[in-house]
C-alpha cells in the first residue's frame, strides 16, 4: 500500500505541477480574452437566463435549464466547499484563497465554453435521452481521429467519480456526523446509499428534480450561517482580506498550530482545491448541461458559468473568511474539522458545528447523486446503454465503503486530486481546439440573441 501511495503521490506531483496550473489558468485566460470578457460582463444576464430557465419550455432536452445548473451545482457544491477550502488554507495558508478566487474568475469562461459545446454537439441515445459532454464534443467536433481523446476522458471520468463524487463525499460526511452526533460511520454510509439508490431509480429527471429543490435550500442554509458570523466579526474582515492578499505573494510564516506555507503551496493548493470545488476545466458539468431543455448553446453557457461564481466566489469565500476571522486557521485542525471549529467559534451556543455537519451531509448527498450521472454517462460512452444499471449498483455499493477506515482522508484526497487532473487534460485540449466554434456561436448569439439555434 505504501508503494502505491508513493506512486500516486509522484503522479500527482507531475499532473498538478507548473504545467497543469499553467494549462488551467492559461486556458481560462485565453477563453476569457477570446470571448471579450463576456462571461464576466454578462453575469447579471446569466442570472436573468437562469430565472427564465425555471419555466417549462418546448425546447429539446430532458430537464429544465435551471435544473441542469442545479444538477451541476449539486455535484460541485460539496466537501470541496467545506473540507476542500479548509485543506487549502491548512497547506497553502491564507494566500490560497486568492488563487482560488483567481482561477474561479477565469474559470467562468471555461465553464461557459464547456456547456456551450456540450449542447452544440450533444446526441440522443438509443432511449431518446440527450447525452453530451467532453467525450461527445471531442468526437463530434474534432472528428473520428480524435475519438481516442474522448475515450481517455470517459475512462478518467468514470474512475474519478468514485473518488471525487463518491467515497470522498461519504468519508467526509461520516467523519463530520461522528464527531458532532456520535453516529457510526458505516451507519451513515448505509443510510446515504439507500437514499441515493431511491433517487437513481428515476434517472436524470429525478436527479434534476431533487437537485432543483435541495441545492438552493442547502446553499442558503450554509451561506446564511456564514454571513451571520462575518457580520458578528465585521471588524476582523479587513485584516483577514489583508492576510489573504499579502500571503498570495509572500510566504506565510508558522503561527499557532499553522505550520507555514510557501507561495508555491498557496498557488498549488488554492488552484487545485478551487478546481476540485467548482470543476471548471474538468469537463464534468457539461455532461449535465447537455441534458438541458434548450436549443441555444450560448444561452445555456451563460447559465452554466454561474455555477463557478456561486460555488467558489460565494460559498467557498464564506468558508474561507469564516476560518480566517475566527482565527481557526491557526488551530492546527484540517479538513471539515477546521471548518466546523471555525463555525463553532463564530456562533454562540455551539450551533456552528451543526451548520457544518448538516450542510456537509446535504452537500455530500447531492454531490453523490450529481456525480452518479456524470460517471454513468462516461461509462455509457464506453460500453453503451446496457452498462447503466450495473454502474448504478456499483455506485451505491461504493458509498458505504468510503466510510470504512481502510484508507485515510489524506490518501483519498490525493487520489481525487490526481484523477481530477487526468480528466482535465483531454477536456482542456478539446476546449482550446474548439474555441473558434464557441467564439463564433457567442458572437452570433449576442448579435441576434433571440433566434440562434444549435445546428452543427
Amino acid at each position: 500500500m505504501e508503494s502505491l501511495i508513493a506512486l500516486i503521490n509522484a503522479i500527482n506531483g507531475v499532473v498538478w505541477g507548473p504545467a497543469m496550473l499553467a494549462l488551467l489558468a492559461g486556458t481560462g485566460i485565453y477563453l476569457t480574452l477570446g470571448l471579450k470578457l463576456i462571461p464576466q460582463r454578462k453575469l447579471f444576464y446569466g442570472f436573468s437566463m437562469l430565472w427564465r430557465g425555471r419555466k417549462k419550455t418546448t425546447d429539446e432536452g430532458d430537464i429544465s435549464p435551471f435544473n441542469a445548473l442545479m444538477t451541476a451545482l449539486s455535484a460541485t457544491v460539496g466537501t470541496g466547499n467545506i473540507a476542500g477550502v479548509a485543506t487549502a488554507i491548512f497547506f497553502g495558508g491564507p494566500g490560497a484563497l486568492f488563487w482560488m478566487w483567481l482561477i474561479a474568475v477565469v474559470g467562468m469562461a471555461t465553464k461557459f465554453c464547456e456547456a456551450a459545446l456540450a449542447v452544440h454537439y450533444r446526441e440522443k441515445d438509443a432511449r431518446g435521452n440527450h447525452v453530451g459532454g467532453p467525450m461527445y464534443y471531442i468526437r463530434n467536433g474534432l472528428g473520428a481521429k480524435w475519438k481516442w481523446l474522448g475515450v481517455l476522458f470517459a475512462i478518467f471520468g468514470m474512475l474519478a467519480g468514485f473518488g471525487i463524487g463518491n467515497t470522498i463525499q461519504s468519508n467526509s460526511v461520516a467523519d463530520a456526523l461522528q464527531s458532532t452526533f456520535g453516529i457510526q460511520p458505516l451507519v451513515t454510509g448505509i443510510v446515504i446509499a439507500v437514499l441515493v439508490a431511491l433517487v437513481l431509480i428515476g434517472g436524470i429527471k429525478r436527479i434534476g428534480e431533487v437537485a432543483g429543490k435541495l441545492v438552493p435550500i442547502m446553499a442558503l442554509f450554509y451561506v446564511g450561517g456564514g454571513v451571520i458570523i462575518l457580520i458578528m466579526h465585521a471588524s476582523e474582515v479587513p485584516d483577514a482580506l489583508g492576510l489573504i492578499f499579502y500571503h498570495a505573494f509572500n510566504p506565510a510564516a508558522a503561527a499557532g498550530g499553522f505550520a507555514g506555507a510557501t507561495i508555491w503551496a498557496a498557488m498549488r493548493f488554492g488552484i487545485a482545491r478551487g478546481v476540485f470545488s467548482n470543476e471548471a476545466g474538468l469537463g464534468s458539468a457539461p455532461i449535465a448541461h447537455a441534458a438541458a431543455q434548450t436549443n441555444n448553446p450560448v444561452r445555456q453557457g451563460t447559465i452554466a458559468m454561474l455555477g463557478t461564481f456561486i460555488d467558489t466566489i460565494i460559498i467557498c469565500s464564506i468558508t474561507g473568511l469564516v476560518i480566517m476571522v475566527t482565527g481557526a486557521w491557526q488551530s492546527g485542525e484540517n479538513g471539515a474539522s477546521l471548518s466546523a471549529l471555525a463555525f463553532n467559534e463564530g456562533l454562540p451556543g455551539g450551533w456552528g458545528q451543526y451548520i457544518v455537519s448538516i450542510g456537509l451531509a446535504i452537500f455530500a448527498f447531492t454531490t453523490i447523486i450529481g456525480w452518479s450521472f456524470y460517471g454513468e454517462k462516461c461509462t455509457q460512452f464506453l460500453f453503451g446503454e446496457r452498462s447503466n444499471i450495473p454502474f448504478r449498483v456499483l455506485w451505491v455499493l461504493a458509498i458505504p465503503l468510503g466510510t470504512l477506515p481502510i484508507i485515510d482522508l489524506g490518501t483519498i484526497w490525493l487520489v481525487a486530486d490526481t484523477l481530477n487532473a487526468m480528466m482535465a487534460i483531454p477536456n482542456l485540449i478539446a476546449l482550446l481546439l474548439l474555441s473558434p466554434v464557441v467564439f463564433k456561436l457567442t458572437k452570433d448569439y449576442f448579435n441576434n440573441p433571440t433566434d440562434v439555434i444549435s445546428n452543427r
